[in-house]
């Protein structure tokens, strides 16, 4: 019985840390959209404020 508890409890804390890797993965993820996001909204407003010189 108690090897049973042990190997319950190694079971589970395997799964724990497992959840946490997948939600750390999420959040990086998550992380880098919103880089890639920003990064093109960067991009388009610089390629914007070259049009507009040309056009002034």
């Amino acid at each position: 019985m108690k090897i049973a508890r042990f190997v319950l409890k190694i079971v589970a804390l395997s799964l724990a840390a497992a959840a946490a890797v997948c939600a750390v993965i999420a959040y990086w993820d998550k992380l880098s959209e919103l880089g890639d996001y920003a990064k093109v909204k960067l991009q388009q407003r610089a390629c914007s404020s070259e049009y507009d010189d040309y056009e002034e």
